[in-house]
């Protein structure tokens, strides 16, 4: 070895981490995971019984749910302290857990993900309201898995008033890491990893607690030829590299290696096999109506990963970005042991300038996994008596998407269903079901969201329910089920039931429904709706596309003859999410517009989630004298209207 070099056998790097140490690792599933060196710390282990007491901490879980990732260190004696943000592919560890023979945690990974950071500045912790009415507020438990684990890792804090959580920081000794190349002054790029983490922020955490830096790579460069523009973790917080086997530095724990997962290439997706029609992608299918054109949307593991394979399928992968929690932005997110990983990304950012994204409302739509759910609208996906799955993203994403789907099987547990001909039919019902009286635990707060008015929907094969303020209300069931038989008989609770509707008959035949043109050529029939008793009228312009003369007219037509039969002006709120408009139809299109609100309206508010359309609306009504009530979400526009009418 060359005097100097930071390149070292993997047995003595790991010989650096001593009893007791606190050790962070990155991987998402097997993306970015470590093997070769955890793999050598289990060696040691094994043959001299040291280090022992390990204090492990992992955002996601770097794992393949068997034998491969943090797994191989679920030994008695090795660890005495996880905290962890998912454990469902660590089921080794999360056992050790429930058995109570170790200390255990489950904190939002989000958190932890931002917790590093945070670390890395010598912070007190990480403030957030990520948790709040969950299992990890202090007030049901903080996080805490077991009897064994007692010290409190959150706190409740009140600010100006209002509640947040603490999350408490501590040191790091050793931060184990990977990437693609280094150069022997320690130098690393990841051209090659599919995503990057939190490799930065946890390097740095560990440096400025006075700890060690241990990166796997799969290759060596020359000392001085790297590109600095493509180093990730300089070499002056590296401390030993180590090279591995291929078979222990896969891209995925599915995948030896892909280019169009680490955005190298580009690769055609219109061949990719569209799912085959069952109970999946019934659901899948729902919840690609809910789409917001334009907008960003997070897909979870599990049952959500099949609405990206739809949105290709229906050619609509260019009017949203999809988005996965570890830092992936466009392109088409990966399931099962690839997840985590996209094909084509448009991005690809650290996991923790992500969850800022998301914690700060950045999400239009997230689709997440159903396990169980009660009358309250609470859901449970992270402890089933003795399993634990862990919460990972979801409580981030949960707590702050703009808009919030649920999906699952109606039960669970051998459910055999016919999809076809346009309706369902249960053939075999399951064993267990998933709409309770009570969830085991509360990964997600119904009354929380309600209070906040976040509109929240629950997909399932058969029907489909909204979360109000008094609970779950069933608003649709597929065609062919019975809704005493097939619904009611298997819920532990009685859901609202008004007039539910049937579910579009699309989503149960073999051919694709069309979905681009379903929800970019909508008539302008559907695309109004009028309150006579309130007296206000929704128009939902949503990806109406504005190209003739023609288009303009339509929409002045369409108003004229829905409200001017009332005889009096109404309260308007327009929708203007994905709305193009060709520029030589800018002038009509505002004529219109104005003409419009001084005949038939009293007040209009419009909103939309892009900034550049609020903008470009706001300077175009002003120039005609239109006033530009703009806003953000459908909420802020519906309280101009409330707040209009409350005044004298």
């Amino acid at each position: 070895m060359a005097y100097g070099s930071k390149v070292v056998p993997v047995e003595d790097a790991v010989a650096v981490i001593r009893p007791g140490d606190t050790v962070a690792t990155s991987g998402f599933v097997g993306v970015g995971t470590p093997d070769a060196v955890i793999a050598a710390l289990e060696a040691r282990f094994i043959e001299s019984k040291t280090p022992r007491d390990l204090t492990l901490v992992f955002a996601a879980a770097p794992g393949d749910g068997h034998d491969k990732g943090l797994n191989r260190l679920a030994r008695e004696g090795l660890v005495g302290r996880v905290i962890g943000g998912h454990f469902g592919l660590v089921p080794k560890l999360s056992r050790m857990v429930t058995d109570g023979a170790i200390e255990g945690y489950n904190l939002p990974l989000g958190c932890i993900s931002q917790l590093f950071r945070e670390i890395a500045g010598r912070k007190a912790g990480l403030i957030s309201k990520v948790g709040l009415q969950t299992f990890v507020d202090p007030r049901e438990g903080g996080g805490k898995l077991n009897d064994r684990t007692t010290e409190d890792l959150v706190e409740l804090l009140s600010i100006a008033g209002e509640s947040w959580m603490f999350y408490k920081a501590f040191p790091i000794q050793v931060a184990i890491l990977r990437g693609t190349t280094a150069d022997p002054d320690g130098n690393i790029t990841m051209e090659r990893e599919a995503l990057t983490l939190d490799n930065l922020a946890i390097a740095m955490a560990a440096k400025n607690s006075k700890g060690l830096v241990i990166v796997q790579v799969e290759r060596l460069a020359a000392s001085g030829s790297l590109n600095p523009r493509h180093v990730k973790i300089p070499g002056s917080l590296v401390d030993c590299v180590v090279v591995a086997a291929p078979e222990d530095h896969a891209q995925t724990y599915a995948t030896a290696y892909n280019p169009a997962f680490s955005g190298e290439m580009r690769v055609p997706v219109d061949r990719i096999a569209p799912l085959p029609l069952d109970e999946r992608k019934v659901i899948a299918r729902r919840c690609a109506f809910e789409l917001p054109l334009g907008g960003v949307v997070n897909l979870g593991i599990g049952m959500p990963e099949g609405v990206a394979a739809v949105a290709a399928e229906e050619k609509l992968l260019d009017l949203v970005t999809l988005t996965a929690e570890p830092g992936i932005v466009g392109g088409l997110p990966q399931g099962g042991l690839d997840f985590g990983a996209a094909i084509n990304p448009g991005a690809i950012i650290d996991q923790n300038q992500q969850f800022d994204f998301y914690d700060g409302g950045g999400l239009d739509l997230a689709c997440l996994g159903l396990a169980q759910a009660d009358r309250h609208g609470n859901v449970n996906v992270s402890h089933f008596g003795d399993r634990l799955a862990g919460a990972g993203g979801f409580i981030n994403i949960s707590q702050n998407a703009r808009k919030l789907i649920f999906v699952g099987t109606f039960t669970a547990g051998g459910l055999n269903v016919k999809v076809g001909q346009g309706q369902l039919t249960i053939v075999q019902e399951g064993r267990s079901a998933k709409f309770v009286d009570a969830v085991e635990q509360v990964t997600f707060s119904g009354r929380l969201a309600a209070d906040n008015g976040q509109p929240v929907l629950f997909i399932t094969e058969r029907c489909v329910f909204r979360l109000g303020e008094n609970g779950l209300e069933l608003i649709e069931v597929a065609p062919g089920i019975d809704l005493e038989r097939d619904v009611l008989a298997h819920m532990a609770f009685e859901p609202l039931v008004r007039e539910p509707k049937l579910m579009d008959s699309r989503l149960f035949r073999t051919e694709p429904m069309g979905l681009d043109e379903v929800l970019l050529e909508r008539p302008l029939s559907q695309r109004l709706s009028l309150d006579e008793q309130a007296g206000v009228l929704f128009i939902d312009l949503d990806g109406y596309r504005v190209r003739t003369l023609h288009d303009v007219e339509a929409v002045r037509e369409a108003v004229a003859s829905r409200v001017g039969p009332l005889g009096r002006k109404v309260a308007a709120i327009i929708s203007y999410d994905a709305f193009t408009i060709a520029p030589e139809l800018h002038d009509a299109w505002f004529a219109m517009a104005a003409d419009v609100e001084s005949r038939f309206y009293n007040h209009v508010s419009r909103y939309t989630t892009s900034a550049f359309m609020r903008l470009k609306l706001g300077e175009a009504l002003s120039r005609r004298d239109v006033a530009p009530h703009i806003f953000e979400t459908p909420r802020e526009a519906q309280a101009s209207i409330a707040l209009r009418a409350e005044t004298p």
